[in-house]
């Protein structure tokens, strides 16, 4: 019927094909009989494609769920994170570029950490004296930073004996050399005596260069406090023999082929005196550790109790074991009956 498909289409607002549709659907409901009300109703549901209990499902169907949407958002927000080239493609290697960047400064950090305290602490105190005397100038840096004995006595710059102990000038190869043999003995060193014994070591060396620079004039003392610092190593095991260099030497020559390497650069003999008052405070240190505790004096350079528990993690332990040890053997000696005395 035409009116009633006009009539419809302008009451739902459906178009021409959707309303002759439903029209076609009203006529064959009308035709099935009155009494098969439920089976009309289930065959206009199929006609128009609806849900039945009948209907076979699909297979192989995909439903949704919150994690598979999540699961697609983050995948969408890494892609759109992805570096793109000006043409608008995705950057080939830009993503394992960064991860290798950020890999390596996580191992370059862990590797600084790995350092014992007492020479990261130095090698830090190194690498903070230069970038100043980048910033600074070299001129300036110098007249900030050099050991002067009128200043910190009286004008109580106490920093100056530190920074003289660690400046080494601006960078160069002579820098990068001075600044491994300061990590290489200071934690040979470190490693062999402990961290509290290392701290008394630097601190009566750069007390005792201090002294010794400002009576001879040098501004400043670092190249001497690697030569005490290879004078203490070598005379541990002074025949030992050991490569420097192209040559095979004994282990108590490095202190004198390092003045003798430095003599030949600099082209004057001058540059020697650093290394001479090196090997003298090193020997002064040496002598007073080792050599005066067996000949019956007293060991005064061993560090307090409270030092060592402080920066020696395993003070602790190793004095429990000590008096295990003691104690054990105390144990196991046998007690006699003795002698009565004027027997």
């Amino acid at each position: 019927n035409p009116s009633a498909s006009l009539s419809i289409q302008s009451t739902f607002g459906l178009n021409s094909q959707q309303s002759l549709k439903f029209t076609q659907e009203e006529e064959i409901l009308e035709s099935l009989p009155s009494s098969s009300s439920t089976t009309s109703i289930t065959f206009l549901v199929n006609i128009r494609g609806g849900a039945s209990k009948n209907k076979p499902r699909k297979r192989g169907g995909r439903t949704a769920s919150l994690s598979s949407l999540n699961t697609s958002t983050k995948s969408k927000s890494k892609n759109s994170q992805k570096q793109k080239t000006a043409t608008g493609k995705n950057k080939v290697g830009a993503s394992s570029s960064s991860t290798q960047s950020q890999s390596a400064l996580g191992n370059t950090m862990q590797k600084y950490k790995s350092i014992l305290p007492l020479t990261r602490l130095y090698i830090t105190l190194v690498g903070l004296t230069t970038l100043i005397g980048l910033i600074l100038g070299e001129e300036t840096a110098q007249g900030l930073l050099a050991l002067d004995p009128m200043r910190v006595t009286y004008g109580f710059e106490l920093w100056r004996p530190i920074t003289a102990a660690t400046f080494l000038g601006k960078p160069s190869i002579g820098w990068l050399m001075s600044a491994y043999y300061l990590f290489e003995y200071g934690s040979s060193l470190e490693r062999a005596y402990g961290t509290a014994q290392q701290f008394i070591f630097l601190g009566g060396q750069i007390f005792l260069l201090s002294v010794l620079s400002a009576l001879l004039g040098q501004p400043f003392f670092t190249s001497s406090v690697i030569t005490s610092m290879l004078h203490v190593l070598s005379r541990s095991m002074p025949h030992q023999k050991v490569k420097w260099l192209i040559f095979t030497v004994p282990y108590w020559t490095l202190p004198y082929g390092l003045m003798a390497s430095d003599v030949l650069q600099a082209g004057n003999a001058s540059a020697a005196l650093p290394h001479v008052l090196g090997i003298l405070s090193g020997h002064c240190y040496y002598f007073h550790k080792f050599i005066w505790p067996k000949m019956g004096g007293e060991d005064w350079l061993n560090p307090p109790v409270f030092l060592s528990k402080r920066l020696d993690p395993n003070y602790a332990d190793a004095n429990n074991v000590a008096k295990k040890s003691i104690d054990n053997a105390l144990k196991k000696r046998k007690k006699g009956k003795g002698r009565k005395l004027g027997s």
